[in-house]
């Protein structure tokens, strides 16, 4: 059985000629299917109003398809944010008479530059998408699960169901998780992917799982449910950051920017910068009024919403 979650930045409802519709909120997930090979499409809905869209589609995603109607700064923050979250498999589907020679420039450096073009007709990358599922490497499975949290709620007859998507190891029907960053556990009660019960689910699996011990009230989007000791759960932290090259002045004390990982979007303050000797690859001190949950080494996104046009300012190495 082969997964591929692809994050789709088109103009919205575009999916709906590619998959079948199924959760929708500020992001809307379709789903395509065919045999044992899944496919889940990822929609930011309310983006560019809202960044977080963005950054939760992309965040889920390990693939990228990128609508292109027009060269705009849409079009530019989309690349950034596949850049730092390091999505390096992907197409472009030009539209409108835009040339691939228009795009090149922009990948150029980024993980992006290795996306191929494809002519804009539904039937086709239906097919591809299911094809690119089909020859899904195998991956390493044998860590403990780890299940960020996109939606939750209450099924009657069944009781508290989350959706999410297993971003490491293996989860299996009857695990005992840990609710992070609560002090909870709950225990999966089964597992379904694309309607089909498992009894295991393992990394890119887009699931949803049935808890025993927890209310649907006491979670939260972000919240990540593991068997993993090592993932931590901090209010500060001191991390490398990278900015990227477009943003033009050195980070400061003070300065309120939001940091994404997983399903979670925060804000947090900038208590210290070390800039050392390239200001563009600060040592940062971060805090946060929530807990960030988080593995240690993983990748989290540093955003500023006010700082104007350029909302992206880069990644950050978690400590």
């Amino acid at each position: 059985m082969g997964n591929l979650n692809v994050a789709i930045i088109a103009a919205n409802d575009y999916a709906k000629a590619l998959g079948k519709k199924g959760t929708a909120s500020d992001i809307t997930l379709y789903d395509i299917k065919k045999g044992h090979d899944t496919v889940s499409l990822i929609e930011p809905t309310k983006y560019p109003e809202r960044l977080a869209s963005l950054f939760y589609a992309c965040s889920m995603a390990n693939a990228a398809m990128v609508v292109v109607d027009e060269v705009n700064a849409n079009l530019g923050e989309s690349i950034l944010m596949l850049n730092c979250l390091g999505v390096a498999k992907g197409w472009f589907v030009l539209r409108n008479y835009i040339t691939p020679d228009r795009i090149q420039p922009l990948v150029k450096g980024t993980s992006l530059e290795g996306y191929s073009f494809l002519e804009d007709d539904t039937v086709k990358l239906r097919e591809m998408l299911l094809d690119e599922a089909a020859k899904q490497a195998p991956v390493d499975a044998s860590s403990p699960g780890i299940v960020p949290i996109d939606h939750h709620f209450n099924v009657k007859g069944v009781g508290t169901v989350i959706l999410g998507y297993v971003a490491r190891g293996t989860v299996n029907r009857h695990d005992v998780v840990n609710v992070l960053p609560t002090k909870k556990q709950a225990q999966v009660r089964s597992i379904q992917k694309h309607d089909d019960d498992y009894d295991t689910a393992e990394p890119g699996d887009r699931v949803g799982l049935a808890l025993k011990n927890i209310e649907a009230d006491e979670l939260d989007r972000g919240f990540v449910l593991t068997t993993d000791p090592k993932v931590k759960c901090e209010k500060a932290i001191e991390a490398q950051a990278e900015l990227i090259k477009y943003w033009p002045t050195p980070l400061k004390e003070g300065m309120v920017l939001h940091i994404g990982h997983w399903m979670q979007y925060q804000p947090s303050r900038v208590e210290s910068v070390d800039n050392g000797g390239d200001w563009r690859r600060p040592k940062l001190r971060i805090t946060m009024d929530k807990e960030l949950v988080y593995l240690p080494g993983s990748k989290a996104v540093l955003t500023q919403l006010e700082g104007g046009k350029l909302r992206i300012v880069g990644s950050l190495t978690l400590p």
